[in-house]
């Protein structure tokens, strides 16, 4: 079926789209998509059909879109100088009935849902997708770093790419500057190339430049042990223990306080609980690890001027968590200095939380239909969503300076290229096997391809406590730890037996070192793959 669409053009593989028709509109560089057949634009909740002119161009009233070559990809600008836009639609005519599975990507996190899937129905694909026909894999996506949210979805006879451009819950004004909406990119797996290492292939072209820790990141996080009941004692008892496993003092491990260290509505001031940061961070550092520190950056003080907040949003407790509008400057700088102030206290990396959720009101597992309510907007409406929120990530990570950055709950195409680390998928536990294994095993199996290519893929943590089964946590300690991402570990400490003890040395030592990243080897038939390839054998896990 492929080699009927697609012609392999080079040896980096990418393609371009053939039609079974013979009359369509080349692209003026024919190792990138063709131009679309269609585009559509959205205003006031209707979709209006543009015009198309040398199937570049395309134009309805004021609204206009350009295709025109960028590298190695087709840029997509727009202009709406009246029209309050929400949205952009190209549509691409392609058969897709010979494929038998096609896989997506998620806005942020992951939500123990991803899986080859069946083509068909409305679904939509974030970021980018991959069709397979048994015999090869097709890649559509966009760059990293895109200026709107973008989405594929797979039809029986087209192909269709939605660039959203909402500001908040109502459409962006962009009065007379002209978007740069994102970089269509594709590509096509080479002979005998398996889909997941066409996956991992496909990711570098979509991010050319992902900022990388210098080396790999493992450690400990007291976020599964104590859920925010934390305090200066509690992670000087933790790191104490957890320092003796570590054996590579060449790359120390860290110790990330997670959240429960703050003033609940100012993340620049330390509670009674801890009381100095700054002599935390050298506790952590003097017991042999890297200090870390979890951070809410839109959360609102209860006393901030109505003007510095965001709308109140349905779903969300505006009232007990009030949020800053992130188009504000004021804010922006204030994000910035807590950063500064992290940074000057000590602490070596900082995790970001929140920020999808504060930003939207919604968790991404409940962006089928939306991405927020509609009608609302921010301050500044001249910015889509993907801009308001790339500017976020920028200020964060400019005056981090050389602190590493987790994100989490972090658009995960807006992160690459900017964040060292990126939380892959939702929250594993501490106290029960079934949500490790949901948002553990499935968001390692199909997110690693991002590894080192778009961030360090961070699965999230071993919830070792008495309410995990030993048999299950230790094979769950084991893949993180020979998978080459990132591995952080959450610990009962007075469970540690002899056994365990031993099992975390292993892993503290394996993940210390640079490896090969792993790859799942069942993942096109298994959600929760239990074949692996880890450091070049196969390992065969039991999840059930």
């Amino acid at each position: 079926m492929l080699r009927r669409h697609f012609i392999k053009l080079s040896a980096v593989g990418f393609a371009s789209v053939m039609y079974s028709r013979l009359t369509y509109a080349a692209a003026p560089n024919s190792s990138l998509i063709n131009y679309p057949d269609e585009a559509w634009a959205q205003v006031d909740n209707q979709w209006v059909k543009l015009t198309g002119s040398n199937g570049a161009v395309f134009t309805y009233q004021g609204i206009k879109v350009s295709i025109k070559t960028n590298g190695n990809g087709q840029a997509v600008y727009i202009q709406s100088p009246v029209a309050e836009l929400q949205a952009v639609r190209l549509k691409w005519k392609y058969q897709t009935t010979g494929y038998s599975k096609i896989l997506g990507d998620h806005w942020e996190r992951s939500y123990g849902d991803l899986a080859w899937k069946t083509p068909g129905g409305t679904a939509k694909n974030p970021w980018y997708v991959l069709l397979n026909d048994n015999k090869q894999t097709a890649c559509f996506g966009v760059k990293t770093g895109a200026n709107t949210i973008c989405w594929w979805e797979v039809k029986n006879d087209s192909l269709e790419l939605t660039m959203d451009t909402h500001s908040g819950g109502s459409g962006v004004k962009l009065g007379g500057r002209t978007l740069h909406a994102a970089d269509v990119v594709t590509a096509i797996s080479k002979a005998n190339e398996t889909p997941y290492a066409t996956a991992t292939r496909f990711c570098k072209v979509m991010c050319a430049k992902p900022r990388l820790p210098k080396q790999p990141v493992y450690g400990i996080n007291d976020w599964y042990v104590v859920y925010g009941n934390n305090s200066y004692k509690s992670i000087k008892e933790q790191t104490t223990v957890m320092a003796e496993f570590v054996s590579d003092t060449n790359n120390r491990p860290f110790s990330v306080i997670d959240d429960g260290w703050q003033q609940p509505d100012d993340f620049s001031l330390v509670n009674d609980k801890f009381k100095d940061m700054h002599k935390m961070a050298g506790e952590i550092k003097g017991l042999g690890m890297r200090p870390g520190l979890w951070t809410r950056p839109l959360i609102a003080r209860l006393d901030d001027k109505a003007s510095l907040l965001a709308p109140a949003i349905r779903g969300r407790d505006d009232a007990k968590t009030p949020i800053l509008d992130p188009t504000i400057p004021e804010n922006i700088e204030r994000v910035k200095r807590n950063m500064r102030i992290y940074k000057q206290w000590g602490y070596d990396m900082v995790k970001h939380d929140y920020s999808t959720y504060d930003i939207f009101g919604k968790w991404g597992s409940r962006m089928t239909d939306s991405f927020t309510i509609p009608g609302w907007k921010y301050q500044d409406q001249t910015k889509t969503n993907a801009e308001i929120i790339n500017n976020l990530y920028r200020a964060i990570r400019e005056s981090a300076g050389d602190m590493y950055i987790i994100g989490c709950n972090t658009m995960s195409h807006l992160s690459a290229g900017v964040f060292e680390l990126n939380r892959i998928g939702d929250d594993t536990s501490g106290k029960e096997w079934a949500r490790t294994k949901k948002m553990g095993v499935n968001t390692l199996g199909f997110r690693l391809p991002q590894h080192n290519t778009f961030y360090a893929a961070d699965g999230d943590c071993v919830g070792l406590t008495k309410d995990v089964p030993w048999d299950k946590n230790r094979q769950w300690l084991q893949l993180l730890a020979e998978s080459g991402s990132p591995l952080f570990i959450s610990a009962e400490i007075d469970i540690l037996d002899a056994d365990k003890k031993a099992a975390i040395k292993t892993a503290f030592a394996n993940a210390a070192r640079i490896q090969p990243t792993g790859e799942p080897l069942d993942w096109m038939d298994n959600q929760f793959p239990t074949k692996w390839k880890l450091n070049n054998k196969e390992v065969t896990f039991n999840w059930d």
